[in-house]
C-alpha cells in the first residue's frame, strides 16, 4: 500500500490550496495503523493516522464521539485530548478504497508532550495516577450525557467473536481451539448478567493506557492524550487492566504480554485505593473486573488480533492468549482481595 499517495489524496481532500513538503513514518510498529508527521511548505505540522483496522464506520464514529469528549472536558482536562481537524464543523475522515485496499485517515494538530512518566512508578507516582484516572473518569461521567451515541457493545463484540467461530473455524485452529473460545466467550455472556451491570456507569474509555500514550506535568497531573486505537463507550473498568500495567512491579517492558498477574498486585490495590478515594467503587464492579480481561483478551487479542497488531506480536499473544492468559481468568484473580482492601461489601 503507497501510504504516501493515501495522504497526499486525503490531504488534498481537505485542503488543496495547502502543500505538502514531507511526510515522515513516525510509527510505533507494534500496530497494523501508521502515523505520519506531515510538514508542510510553510513549515506548519500536522500528524495523519492511517488505520486498516477494524470497521471505517465505527472509526468514524469513535472520532465524533472524541471530538464533543474533547470539546466539552472542563478545566483541568479541556485541553487533554488530541484534536482532530474539523471540516465544515464536523471532523473530517477521508476513506480511500482501491482494490481490495480500504483505508481511512484522520489528522490531528500535533499534541504537546510534557513529562512521560518513569518506567516503573514509585509509591508517589502510584498514588498520584491513581487520583488523577479517578478524577478524568469523574469528569468524562459528567458529559457522557451530550455525546453522540455508540453503537458497539460489549455483547455486539463477543457476539461477532462468536460468528467468526463458527464461519470461520480454520482461522483459530484445530476444534478443540475453537469449543476453548466458545467456551470463553459464553462464559463471560452469563456472568454478565451476576454483578447488576445495569447499575454501571457508561463513560468515554481508551483502554490502552501505556505510558507511551499520555504525558503529566511537573506535578504528575495528567496533561495531554493520544492514541485512539481502542476507545470505545463503555464501562470505567476497561481501563483499568492497563493501568494495573502501568503501576506494576515490572514496569514498562519494550517486550510485552497480557497476563492477569498485575491486577492481583499490591500496587494496583494502592492505585485503587486512590482512584476510590476520587471516584468511590462498588465489589461488584471489583467482581467484574476479570470479565473485563476476559473480554480485552477475547477481543483485542483473539478476535482483532491478527488485523490490529503487526504479524510478530500477533503470533505472540494469540499463542499466549490459548496458553496462558484465558486459562488464567478463572484461576487467578481474586476479587475478595481488593474488596477488603478497599473496606468494600
Amino acid at each position: 500500500m503507497d501510504y504516501s499517495l493515501i495522504i497526499n489524496k486525503a490531504w488534498e481532500g481537505y485542503d488543496a490550496s495547502k502543500h505538502i513538503k514531507r511526510i515522515e513514518d513516525i510509527s510505533a510498529m507494534v500496530s497494523t495503523n501508521r502515523v505520519f508527521k506531515i510538514t508542510f511548505e510553510d513549515d506548519d505540522i500536522i500528524i495523519a493516522k492511517l488505520s486498516l483496522f477494524g470497521k471505517y464506520e465505527h472509526f468514524k464514529e469513535d472520532h465524533r464521539i472524541i471530538h464533543a469528549l474533547s470539546n466539552n472536558l472542563l478545566y483541568p482536562f479541556e485541553s487533554f485530548l488530541a484534536k482532530s481537524l474539523l471540516k465544515n464543523n464536523r471532523v473530517y475522515i477521508f476513506r480511500y478504497k482501491h482494490g481490495n485496499e480500504d483505508a481511512w485517515v484522520v489528522f490531528y494538530n500535533p499534541t504537546r508532550i510534557m513529562e512521560r512518566m518513569p518506567r516503573r512508578l514509585k509509591e508517589e507516582h502510584i498514588r498520584k495516577l491513581g487520583q488523577q484516572v479517578g478524577k478524568f473518569h469523574k469528569a468524562c461521567g459528567r458529559i457522557k450525557n451530550v455525546l453522540p451515541k455508540s453503537s458497539k457493545t460489549l455483547r455486539t463484540d463477543i457476539y461477532s467473536l462468536l460468528h467468526q467461530l463458527e464461519i470461520n473455524e480454520e482461522d483459530f485452529g484445530s476444534a478443540m481451539k475453537v469449543d476453548f473460545l466458545k467456551y470463553h466467550c459464553e462464559t463471560f455472556l452469563r456472568n454478565r448478567s451476576k454483578y447488576n451491570m445495569s447499575s454501571f456507569e457508561i463513560i468515554p474509555v481508551f483502554i490502552d493506557w501505556n505510558i507511551g500514550n499520555f504525558s503529566v506535568d511537573q506535578n504528575m497531573n495528567l496533561y495531554s492524550r493520544w492514541d485512539y486505537d481502542w476507545f470505545r463507550m463503555s464501562y470505567r473498568l476497561l481501563d483499568f487492566y492497563f493501568l494495573s500495567r502501568v503501576v506494576s512491579d515490572v514496569g514498562d517492558r519494550t517486550v510485552f504480554s497480557y497476563g492477569i498477574n498485575t491486577l492481583m498486585e499490591d500496587r494496583f490495590i494502592m492505585f485503587l485505593e486512590e482512584y476510590h478515594q476520587v471516584n468511590p467503587l462498588t465489589a461488584n464492579e471489583i467482581r467484574f473486573l476479570k470479565e473485563a480481561y476476559r473480554f480485552f483478551i477475547l477481543n483485542y487479542v483473539i478476535k482483532d488480533g491478527k488485523h490490529f497488531f503487526s504479524e510478530q506480536y500477533a503470533q505472540k499473544l494469540q499463542a499466549e492468549a490459548f496458553d496462558l492468559y484465558l486459562p488464567s481468568v478463572d484461576r487467578d484473580f481474586n476479587p475478595d482481595k481488593i474488596i477488603k482492601a478497599l473496606n468494600l461489601k
